[in-house]
Formats: C-alpha cells, sequence, structure tokens
C-alpha cells in the first residue's frame, strides 16, 4: 500500500458550548441564578427551568424599571439615571409601585405633594365687582 486511495474522515468538531441565558434567548446569567436558588436553600430540588424563568422575570422587571426611569430622567432634562429617577418611576407606576411597596430607595427623596389644605384658598369674585365701575356714594 503506497498510502493512495481514500482519505481518512475528518474528525468531528466539538459542539460550540453555549450558554443558557443564550440558549433561553435573555441577558440575565441563567447558572448564577440556578447556583443562587440551590444555594439558598429555597428547597430541596431546584428545576433547571426554574432558574430560565427567574432570570427572565427579573430581566423583564430591570427592563420595565429602566425604561421608566429613562423617560423620568428625560422630563428632567438630564442625561444619566439618578436614584430619584428610578424612585419616581417606580412610585409613578401603579403595578411598580404596589410590588415594590416596602422597599426604600436610597436618595432616591420623596414625590413631590402638597396637601389640599395647604393651598391657599381661591377666592371667587362677584360679577358686580368684576365690571370695574364703582358706585359709590358719598
Amino acid at each position: 500500500m503506497s498510502g493512495r486511495g481514500t482519505k481518512a474522515a475528518p474528525k468531528p468538531k466539538p459542539p460550540v458550548s453555549r450558554s443558557r441565558s443564550s440558549r433561553a434567548g435573555i441577558t440575565f446569567p441563567v447558572g448564577r441564578v440556578h447556583r443562587l436558588l440551590k444555594k439558598g436553600n429555597y428547597a430541596q430540588r431546584v428545576g433547571s427551568g426554574a432558574a430560565i424563568y427567574l432570570a427572565a422575570i427579573l430581566e423583564y422587571l430591570c427592563a420595565e424599571i429602566l425604561e421608566l426611569a429613562g423617560t423620568a430622567c428625560r422630563d428632567n432634562k438630564k442625561r444619566r439615571i439618578a436614584p430619584r429617577h428610578i424612585l419616581l418611576a417606580v412610585r409613578n407606576d401603579e403595578e411598580l409601585n404596589k410590588l415594590l411597596a416596602g422597599v426604600t430607595i436610597s436618595n432616591g427623596g420623596v414625590l413631590p405633594n402638597i396637601h389640599a389644605a395647604l393651598l391657599p384658598k381661591k377666592t371667587k369674585v362677584s360679577k358686580d365687582d368684576a365690571g370695574g365701575a364703582k358706585d359709590t356714594t358719598f
């Protein structure tokens, strides 16, 4: 045999490793969430789908809060999101306010609110006085 003839079949390439996050199509780390679920002793057993589901929920909530905070930032003519903008975004959204009702956001301040009883009373002007011509008799 001279070594000619059929060539050896090329070795199959090993499959490219893909993270569970990229397989699920999300940005948040599924592996880290899974590790934290196991270490947290929330349950004896943790399914693989639980980490994907939780990571997707966290990513959605983060995107929602950042979108609203970016809008609040733009309304205040700023280019950088500050804790104040996050607080305004959360407290002005009904569902997020309910979810984060017991949460204090550090350096967030408070919502601007003046109680109605503290506002100056509006005086009604009668039609007689509004005419401008007064009949003064001495």
